[in-house]
């Protein structure tokens, strides 16, 4: 399922996928098959992405 929140959240902070991918140190290509649902993170991930962007694993990842 692809991950809309993620990217209206990076978006809104006016970040590229590779801005986002440095902050927390996967590829670019990671974030993408993020967004797209083509990749499950880890929950370390997922918390990393969440500190970066400034929200909560609710608001990004879960339902």
């Amino acid at each position: 399922m692809k991950n809309l929140r993620l990217k209206a959240a990076r978006a809104a902070l006016d970040l590229s996928q590779q801005d986002l991918a440095n902050k927390v140190g996967v590829s670019r290509q990671t974030i993408n098959a993020i967004e797209k649902g083509d990749y499950n993170p880890t929950i370390k991930l997922c918390i990393d992405i969440c500190h970066a962007l400034g929200k909560t694993l609710d608001e990004l990842f879960w339902d």
